[in-house]
């Protein structure tokens, strides 16, 4: 066994504390790379590794945290990622020679399509080259750090799978809130991480213990593995121009025990720790039980934001049907066109009628199936919540769907033959899936339960062979037509009998398929689907819009008590039922405002430019269609965000549907100056290489009918004055992430003061506070973007 690994068995480990800091007080410079230092200061880095080191740390994490060409390439060191990443496990192996070296990798600053622009196999190439120089200069683990956004996070951890066999540490960060910055919860981010086959999942940044502790709790209730806790030193204060951690180091170490109990097998510090810090958890740990016991945890499913337990005492997974093409030729003639309309309504729709997981297929004739596939992973992610089943025969396909996921999904599917299984099982491994196989082989299907039980055998054989756990199989009995093999019902039910027994695994089963070929086929549907529930069924794909078909459901789960205290049942029948969604065709009767609103609201970039035609086609003026349907549409997304009903990924798709209706309207007006809300001078203050906040509130700003100046970011105040005098500027807003930055904010606002620019000026950021707003001098202060905007309007928008 990686002695790593073997030592994580023995005992707690301590990992060492915040790094940048120790660095800014020995030398660094507000903005510089502390990843140059490892080239032009290794001993300071040595230093501050061997202080960490003799303060009792068993892990020392290099100095590598913004070692990766994007990050570097603001330095003008991006030709030196191999030297620089090298030479940071050289100076940590050097400095403590008997703790084990961790490669730290950190996010690189930009968010994954379709949420921003960067693309999936390029960031595992640009995690790529790091994770290589690690296994290179001999690093021990790597531990991937402060991501906010789980589809990098999945990028870094195949990166580091595929290029490397070092043990992986996983951790995002999170807000007070209990999410990322793009709507991740614990739990989901756990599930995603536990199936790509990482060693230690946790979270670091953000919160003190406390909150860190609360994090760990959820990821406990969803994953067996080793759990890692590296709490900030408290929450941030700002006294004077120092932003101080008050959290002193035992205030550290007053959850060891529950920690060790919740199965936390490393702990260590993240900003405002010191060697102090480190040095009191590793005297706390000395003379306690360490001893644990991983839990046994059932297959769970996850998304972005959500997570659904399937098969053990969960109520059965409702899987909806309905995104297939077969037999349907509207939603095939829109996959060969490339559109997704259908996709995103029925998404909504078999979410609102009860489906917890979707089924998305994209086979049909004439239709590029990987990128239609790909395409529709992205469509449903930005209008539902519910975690996806990808449904084709194609590998290429499935690869590209699953770089696409948010989460880990169920492939449907593979089946006994060893050509499916060769082409399927590596590609869940690789991107941490579960997969249905269907109890077929080369033979066929076979015609009673023993034959049926016995590929399912096989299959499973066959995953735990490719690495996949047995949780993660999940077995299709096949449902065979009453028409044409009326035994075939009984068969069924048997081999779902049989295969929970037997093997334990999670059963599936496409239930309608009972009826084909009968009339009123709901009524035969419901009833062997009631058949199947008391057979033990964990997983459903029918249509949720089928009431008879959800009747049977809800009731079978009350009497299985699989719906504790019925509580589900009650929720849908207890009280009026509101009649079912209309479902959004183009000749839907809302009035075109409605519309257009509504299409800004679900992201519709491809049906909001039609509409817009449509608006002046009907008399409507720019400014009619701008403040009366899309701006009202933009204020929704905006109060929902608000009440965090919706995250950041859904908001950017709102904002690019706003950009794709506003470029009708600056077509029609053919280069006439459209109404403006007002002049934006936007930057991120100098020092401060950060700029994916503020690039958030340039374009909800654009949307919004402001005019836009964004200098970008590491933007002196000299310039930023120069600016703002020579554009004639409203409003200048300032953006800082960076503790070491605030300075340079409230300089600003100075200069901008004696050059006597005319302006309100707002600020915002993860490190600036409404208090540090006022005592500086700002009008504004940003909690978020939508915040930011609102604020802005109400004193700019007349």
């Amino acid at each position: 066994m990686n002695s790593f690994l073997n030592a994580l068995e023995q005992r707690v480990l301590v990992l060492d504390g915040a790094m940048g800091t120790m660095l800014q007080e020995r030398g660094l410079a507000p903005g510089a790379s502390p990843e140059a230092m490892n080239l032009e200061s290794p001993e300071v880095v040595a230093a501050v590794h061997q202080a960490y080191a003799e303060a009792g740390a068993d892990i020392i994490v290099t100095n590598t945290f913004g070692g990766n060409r994007v990050k570097l390439s603001h330095y003008q060191l991006e030709n030196r990622v191999e030297e620089i990443n090298a030479r940071g496990i050289e100076l940590a192996r050097r400095a403590a020679p008997h703790s084990f070296i961790a490669g730290s990798i950190g996010p690189t600053g930009r968010f994954l399509e379709p949420v921003g622009d960067a693309g999936f196999d390029e960031m595992v190439e640009v995690f790529g080259e790091q994770v290589r120089a690690f296994a290179v200069a001999g690093a021990d683990l790597i531990t991937l750090e402060t991501f906010l956004d789980i589809r990098e996070l999945r990028a870094a951890v195949v990166a580091c799978k595929e290029f490397s066999d070092l043990p992986v540490v996983a951790q995002m960060t999170f807000d007070a809130g209990g999410r990322s910055v793009l709507g991740t919860p614990p739990e989901a981010a756990a599930v995603t991480l536990d199936a790509l086959g990482v060693d230690v999942v946790g979270s670091n940044c953000g919160l003190g213990p406390e909150g860190i502790h609360a994090l760990l709790e959820k990821m406990r209730a969803v994953t067996a593995l080793p759990l890692i806790s590296q709490a900030n030193a408290g929450l941030p204060q700002l006294v004077g121009d120092q932003t101080v951690f008050p959290a002193g180091p035992e205030d550290m170490t007053v959850l060891h025990d529950r920690l060790i109990a919740l199965g936390v097998r490393i702990i260590g510090g993240c900003c405002g720790t010191t060697p102090e810090h480190i040095r009191a958890i590793h005297a706390a740990l000395e003379g306690r039980d360490q001893t644990w016991i991983p839990p046994a945890r059932g297959l769970y499913l996850s998304s972005r934001g959500t997570v659904v337990p399937v098969g053990g005492e969960a109520a059965c997974a409702i899987i909806g049907e309905r995104i297939n093409p077969t037999g349907k030729k509207g939603y095939a003639a829109e996959l060969r066109e490339g559109k997704t309309a259908y996709i995103r309504r029925e998404a909504q729709e078999q979410t609102e009628a009860g489906a917890v997981l979707l089924d998305v297929n994209c086979g049909a004739p004439g239709v590029d199936e990987p990128l239609s596939l790909e395409r529709a992973v992205f469509a449903v992610n930005g209008v539902s919540s519910a975690p996806l089943v990808l449904d084709s025969s194609d590998p290429e396909a499935l690869e590209r769907g699953l770089k696409a996921a948010d989460g880990k999904v169920l492939i449907n599917s593979v089946n006994g033959e060893r050509k499916s299984l060769a082409a399927v099982l590596p590609l869940a491994r690789k991107y941490g899936a579960a997969v249905i196989g269907l109890a077929l082989d080369e033979e066929g299907i076979p015609a009673d339960a023993e034959g049926r039980v016995s590929v399912a055998r096989a299959i499973l054989d066959a995953a735990l062979q490719a690495g996949l756990p047995a949780r993660d199989v999940v077995i299709d009995a096949l449902v065979l037509t009453v028409s044409a093999e009326q035994k075939g019902a009984v068969v069924t039910l048997e081999a779902l009998r049989r295969i929970r027994r037997e093997l334990g695994l999670a059963t599936v089963l496409g239930v309608s398929n009972i009826s084909y070929g009968l009339p009123d086929r709901p009524v035969l549907s419901s009833v062997f689907f009631a058949m199947a529930l008391q057979a033990g069924l964990d997983a459903a794909i029918v249509n949720p819009k089928e009431e008879r078909m959800m009747d049977a459901f809800r009731g079978a789960m009350v009497l299985l008590g699989r719906d504790l205290r019925a509580e589900e049942y009650i929720a849908h029948y207890g009280s009026f039922k509101a009649p079912p969604r209309a479902p959004q065709t183009e000749g839907r009767s809302l009035d075109i405002r409605a519309q257009l609103a509504a299409a800004i609201i679900e992201g519709d970039s491809e049906g909001a430019p039609v509409l817009v035609r449509q608006a002046f086609d009907e008399g409507l003026t720019a400014m009619q269609i701008s403040n009366e349907g899309l701006l009202p549409g933009l204020e929704e997304v905006g109060r929902r965000f608000g009440e965090k009903q919706i995250f950041l990924p859904q908001v950017m798709l709102s904002a690019d549907t706003m950009h794709a209706a506003f470029d009708v309207i600056k077509e029609r007006m053919q280069g006439e100056a459209g109404p403006s809300s007002g002049k934006i001078l936007m930057a991120t203050v100098e020092g401060d290489i950060h700029d994916i906040g503020k690039n958030i509130v340039c374009t909800l700003l654009e949307n919004h009918g402001f005019e836009v100046i964004d200098l970008g970011k590491n933007v002196p105040a000299d310039r930023i004055v120069e600016a703002a005098l020579h554009h004639k500027v409203d409003a200048v807003g300032l953006s800082a992430l960076m503790t070491t930055t605030l300075a340079r904010m409230e300089e600003t606002l100075e200069r901008l003061r004696q050059e006597g620019v005319k302006v309100f000026t707002m600020v915002g950021g993860a490190v600036v506070t409404e208090d540090y707003a006022a005592r500086i001098g700002a009008d504004l202060y940003g909690g978020d973007a939508m915040d930011a905007v609102r604020k802005i309007k109400q004193i700019l928008v007349k």
